[in-house]
Parts: C-alpha cells; structure tokens; sequence
C-alpha cells in the first residue's frame, strides 16, 4: 500500500476514535470529595461506614464563625436580633437538618409531664444581659464551642444532609452568603468552615488552575520547540500529538465514569510535558538526516527505527513509574496512576501512528536553519564530552560529596499530614479554619464508639462512669476542647429534673437516681444534639468531640497514649471502646505512604533493571543506569529534608513519578549506544557518538519536562505547588547526570565487558 494511502487511512481511524474522546470529554465533571481520601479496603474504614449509618457521619456540617462589631461583644442586642435573623434563615434551608446557635440555646426544665425550654439568651431584655452571659459562662459546653472566651464571636453549627454534593452545597452556601450581606455582616466578620467549605473552593480553583497550567504549558512548550526546530511543523505536529493523547486520556477516563480531583487535574500537565518526548526524539533524527542530504522517506523511516525501540522502552518506564501508583490505597491517587500511565502509552502510540501520517502528507520540509549552524549543536555536545571526561574525578567527587549530603540530609522527612495539607498557609480557606481553632473547639472530629457489656445498657451507671473517666482524659491529655456522649444526655435529664441548676448538672450517685433519670431520657433522645449519642436501644453509644488539626504525627502519639489509657484504665468487662472517625482513617494514610512509596519505587528499579540486563546482559550496566537516576532522587529527597517539606499524600507519589519520568533520557540513550554498538568497535567512539545523537533530545525533552512542571508552582494548593516544584528539580538534576555520570560510569564499568560485541572484529581484520 503506497505511503501516501496509508497515511490518509490512518488519519481517518484515528479521527473517528478521537472524535469519540471529545464526545466523552465534554460529559468529564470536577469533583472532590473529601471521603475518596480515606484509604480503601482498610478494616477501620468498613467500620466506620457502618458506624456512620448508625450516628452518622462526624464531618457533615458547617461552621459559621461571626465576629461582633468593633467596640461590641457578641451580647449586644442588635448583634444577636441579626444572628437569630440568620439563624431561623438556615433552618428553613433545605439540606440543613440541624442548627446549633446561641441564639436557639435553651435551658431544659422537666415540669410534670413536659419539657420546658428556657431560653439562654433574652436580645430583647437589655436588663437580663448581664444574668445571661454569666449564665451561658458557666453552662459546660457552650463557652469555646458556640461563644469564643472574649466573648467576641459566636459560631452558628448547621448539619447538612449526609454526602451532600457540591451543586445543592454550593447552592446553600451562596444562600447563607447572600442573607450575610443582606443581614449587613461584613466579609471580615464572617468566617466559614467544614468539609463542604472545602469541597466547593477545591473543585472551583481545580477548573481555574487547570486552564491555567494548560495554557501556560502550551505557551512554554511551543516556544522551546520554536528555538529547538525553527518550523512551523516543528511545532505544530508534538502540540497535535500530545494534545490527542491527552483526548484520548480524558476521555477513557470519563468513560470509566472517573471526575477530575484534585490528583488526576494532573493527568493533562502531567501529559502534556511527559508526552512530547517520543515526539522530539523523532522529529529530532529526522531533522538530523534530512539536513545529511536524505531523502525524507528515507529519513523518516531511519528516525522511526532508531527512535522506536528506545521510545517503546521508554514510554513503558515511564507508564511504570506512573502505574506503581495503584499500590496507593487512597483512590485518587490509584486514578491518577492508573489513568496516567495509559495515556502514556497512548502517546507512544499516536506518535508512531499520527506523527508519521502527518509527516508523510507534509511535502518535503525546507529546513530555515542551514547545516553548518545546525551543526552547532554538535560543537556544543562535543566540547562537553570532552569536558566532562577530562574533569571526570571532579565529577564523581562533587556527586558523591553531593550525594552523602543529601542522604543525611533526606533522614530528616517526617511523614505528617493534617486536613487541609493542599492550601497553603496564607489562604483565605485555611485562615478560616485556623479561626476557629483559636477562638472555639477546632474543626478536627473525634469520633469513640462506645459498646456496654453484653447484655448490659450504655445508661448503665458503671458504663457511665467509665465513660465519664474517658471523656475526662481526653480533654485534659488528648486536647478534646469540646466533647459529648451518653454521660451528657443523662447529666443534662438530671438538671433539668431539679429546675435547670448547673450545680445538678452531673451523674446521678445511686442506680435508683439512675433509673428514674433513664425513664425521662425518651424525652431528650428526640433532641436533634442528643439523637446522634446513642441508639434508641441503648447497646451502643457514641463519644463525639472537635479539636484543632494538630497534624497526623502529633495525632497519632495521642492516639497512642490513648489506646494504652484504654487498655489499661478502662474495664473492657464493663465497656468496650474503638477509636475510628474521618480523621483516624486520614491519619491512617501515613501508615501506607511508605509502604506505597518504597514499593513503587522497587517496581520501577526492577522493571529497569530487567530492561538493561535483557539490553545488555550486564549487572555493571544495570548499575550504570541505575546511578545517574537515583541521584537525582536522593538529591530532592535532601532538599525536602533541608526545606522541611513532609511527606503526605500529594507529595508521596513525587518520587516514583520523577523515577520513572528521568529514567526515560537514559533508556534512549542506552539504546541508541546498543545500535551504535553494533557498527563500532571503539566503545569510547560509541559513546561519543551516541552522546551527540542524543544529546540534543535529552536537553530539549528535559527543558520542556522541567518548563512543564514548573508552571505548577503557580499552584494555590501546596500539593500541586511542590508536585511541580520538587519533579523539576529532580528532572533538571537528572538532565546533568545524564549528561555527566553517565557517560563516565559507562567507560569506566562497561569498558571490561563489551567482549559479545567487539570479539567478531579483531577475527575479521585476522
């Protein structure tokens, strides 16, 4: 079949299969749910979900942070007349389920058959302020969770609907900013949190960036393929490439029924720097041959035999790095690899089926830069090999010194995470939270599943006693600023039966007391705060509490101590307790990060190394490979330690990502050197001449790579910031051992080996 037929009937397969992509991109949504980042098929994880169909779950709610004016306290009447206002406006709200406010704070009173709610607070009765706030200080629970300790905010808690998703969250969050402003707040007295706050700047900023980051890529990638080609060709043919691959990605991924989060808004960046390598190689042997007086055919069918094999083993590695991902438990990240790493491997194919299509419909290109200053590139790549030889002591001994520096170094990584890792510290979001972490209880859930004996009732004095004990640790030694269970229902029907004194406000001393308590606690049972405490039955109850995000390695010292407190302190033939919660299970991510982490590297080091042995059949040359990418790795892992950057889970995967990403330029150079191999016997003029073939190419790919990731330093999220920050780095030290340790490692360890090659050659010339 003539070339030219072939090239059209490739062009309309790959039209149709691309026009299907576009159909399936444009159904793509963004979306970040809070809950995917819990780590999947992990036991305290099932228990959870099923703890949370049974009180529900501890992170579905918000919180409003209101600032009285300046010169006022939250007591004073108007203030609290436009809080009420606001606070009967979110009731009414649908989704809302329950409201927490001052201003619906009541004392209860068991007068005869009924339940009176006594109000707390009195706006209109200016003479009873003074009564009320004394009152309402020295009321347990609400100083520090709804009225901050100055008395200068006060917090409206409104639960939502469970799971509720962004649109309707979106909608009941612009509803409440909406009577903010018609109530006359100011934005600098309104501060909101809660994981549906999150959810909404998260997946708002996630489609803003992602433009962002797309158009500056393109803008960076087509100015470095201007300087490197001088084509218009040159050019245009990788961004149309890519851009398929990318298509092709997005709309796989959405026929799977994946959204964009906050990891797989990578994929297009990620693909779109990571993709143009094959291309550049490519184009760049068929520069090189048309300008050596080829004809194109002949060029192009030279720069796909050359560049084929290094490329197919490139863009394996590089899938590899990515799909080691999927060992992660947490499920964007196991996207993210999974999705990346197909899209690779799609962009090696569209560059050895469109690349080629296009370039055969194209006439013959007049190259714009002449051969004698295309050849400059040659000149450069020559002095530096020279260079690079005659300092190579200096060159090992600046790696290694480099090198023990940066393991030192990198032993000061700590793994920790907190609730919002990704936003930075200065953000609008995370000062919100920090807000309410210093003027109330935190924004950090606590969740203790309570279970009595068999047989025995959560209202069972000893349960209750021993509850007592728990909830008192934790708010002296754990750091619970505000706490509820069992023991609060049955403290709170205890003060209402004696007239709504504080001093009644405890638990009862005999089980008669007792008993008459629990006959009365149908009545409360039915109060939203209470509902959620303990099961109708009473066989099992829950200790619930907020604290601030004190940050996973903090978190799990406390959880520690706490469990040993439990094991050893509380009467497990009395009460059975199991820590669990949203938060424990983010906590538990760190368990895995590691694990994760140190795996996927092992697979990317094995798949390496199996690649060069079936290349080679040399252990020196696996280690020859191996070396000039993994120093670059250790470097970066000593500037997280010198920086102080933690592990988490966004900045986990950089590692593997980087691996697999700049082990790409040393598989093409080493398969470029094993065809020069096979037609010269010097293996010092081999690796020369292997060094100015490729030379160009890893430069330019690795400018790109770098350019590319660095445009995610623009980031708002601190994830994505050092995603791209620390992949650069690591990239731009990988281009200089590529073009430094490798050439030197190679004639140093390989130069006793190459006797399956060279032998053939003395026996001919005999």
């Amino acid at each position: 079949m003539p070339l030219r037929k072939l090239a059209h009937l490739t062009l309309l397969a790959l039209s149709l299969l691309t026009a299907l992509a576009v159909f399936f991109v444009a159904q793509l949504r963004f979306n970040y749910n809070f809950n995917d980042f819990y780590p999947a098929g992990d036991p305290d994880l099932d228990y959870y979900l099923k703890y949370s169909q049974r009180f529900g779950n501890d992170n579905d709610y918000v919180l409003l942070g209101l600032e009285a004016p300046a010169g006022q306290t939250v007591f004073d009447a108007r203030f609290l007349t436009k809080v009420d206002t606001l606070t009967r406006f979110i009731q009414a709200r649908r989704h809302v389920t329950h409201v927490s406010s001052p201003t619906t704070l009541t004392n209860p009173v068991v007068e005869g058959l009924g339940v009176f709610n006594i109000p707390y607070l009195h706006p209109q009765e200016p003479g009873r302020r003074a009564q009320d706030s004394t009152l309402l200080y020295q009321t347990p629970g609400i100083v520090g969770n709804l009225i901050s300790r100055d008395a200068r905010a006060l917090t409206i808690l409104f639960q939502t609907s469970p799971n509720l998703s962004k649109p309707p969250g979106d909608s009941l969050l612009a509803a409440v900013r909406w009577e903010l402003q018609r109530q006359g707040f100011a934005d600098s007295q309104v501060h909101l949190a809660g994981k549906m706050v999150a959810q909404s700047v998260f997946v708002d900023r996630l489609q803003n960036e992602l433009m962002v980051f797309m158009s500056l890529s393109v803008l960076l990638v087509t100015g470095l393929l201007w300087l490197t080609f001088r084509t218009w060709w040159g050019v245009v043919l990788p961004l149309v490439v890519v851009l398929g691959a990318i298509l092709w990605g997005l709309g796989l991924m959405s026929a799977c029924g994946i959204s964009i989060d906050l990891m797989t808004a990578l994929l297009p960046v990620m693909l779109f720097v990571v993709g143009m390598s094959d291309t550049i190689h490519i184009i760049t042997r068929y520069v090189t041959e048309l300008g050596y007086g080829a004809s194109k055919r002949d060029s192009l069918l030279i720069a796909l035999k050359e560049s084929g094999f290094g490329s197919g083993l490139s863009a394996l590695t590089t899938s590899i790095g990515f799909f080691t991902l999927m060992t992660s438990t947490i499920r964007p990240i196991y996207n993210f690899g999974l999705f990346t790493g197909i899209s690779v491997l799609l962009t090696f194919v569209l560059s050895f089926t469109l690349l080629p299509a296009m370039l055969v419909l194209l006439g013959k290109p007049q190259l714009r830069v002449p051969r004698q200053e295309g050849h400059s590139w040659d000149g450069v790549l020559g002095r530096l090999f020279r260079t690079v030889l005659a300092r190579r002591h200096w060159v090992v001994a600046i790696s290694a010194l480099v090198l023990l520096g940066s393991v030192a170094s990198a032993s000061r990584i700590r793994i920790n995470s907190a609730l919002l890792d990704d936003l930075s510290q200065n953000d609008p979001v995370k000062l919100d939270f920090v807000f309410f972490e210093k003027q109330f209880a935190g924004v950090r859930p606590f969740e203790l599943d309570l279970k009595p004996a068999a047989g025995g009732s959560i209202y069972d004095l000893a349960v209750l006693r021993q509850t007592e004990k728990i909830e008192s640790y934790l708010q002296r030694h754990y750091g619970l600023n505000f706490v509820a269970s069992p023991v609060t229902i049955i403290k709170s029907v205890r003060k209402a039966l004696n007239g709504g004194q504080l001093a009644e406000y405890r638990l009862p001393d005999s089980e008669v007391e007792l008993q008459r308590l629990v006959r009365k606690v149908k009545l409360f049972r039915k109060k939203p705060e209470f509902r959620a405490l303990a099961l109708p039955d009473a066989t099992e109850g829950r200790l619930t509490g907020r604290m601030p995000d004190v940050g996973s390695i903090k978190a799990d010292a406390l959880n520690a101590d706490l469990r040993r407190f439990l094991r050893t302190q509380v009467d497990s033939t009395v009460l059975q307790t199991r820590l669990t919660g949203s938060a424990n299970l983010i906590d538990k991510n760190n368990e895995n990060l590691t694990l994760n982490m140190i795996t996927g590297m092992t697979i990317d080091i094995v798949m390496v190394t199996l690649i060069v042995l079936a290349l080679f059949r040399s252990v020196r040359m696996t280690v020859v490979v191996l070396i000039p990418n993994l120093v670059p790795i250790l470097i970066v892992a000593g500037v997280m330690g010198l920086a102080g950057v933690n592990m988490k889970v966004s900045t986990s995967i950089i590692f593997t990502i980087a691996f697999g990403i700049a082990v790409d330029d040393t598989i093409h150079f080493i398969s470029k050197l094993k065809l020069v191999l096979l037609k010269e016997k010097s293996l010092f003029k081999a690796v020369r001449k292997t060094y100015l073939m490729a030379g160009k190419a890893v430069i330019v790919t690795s400018l790109i790579l770098v350019g590319g990731f660095s445009t995610l330093i623009f980031s708002s999220f601190d994830g994505t910031f050092y995603v791209g920050l620390l992949i650069g780095l690591t990239l731009l030290f990988g281009v200089v051992a590529e073009l430094t340790l490798l050439p030197i490692l190679i004639l140093y360890f390989y130069r006793h080996k190459p006797r399956e090659i060279r032998q053939p050659v003395p026996m001919l010339k005999g």
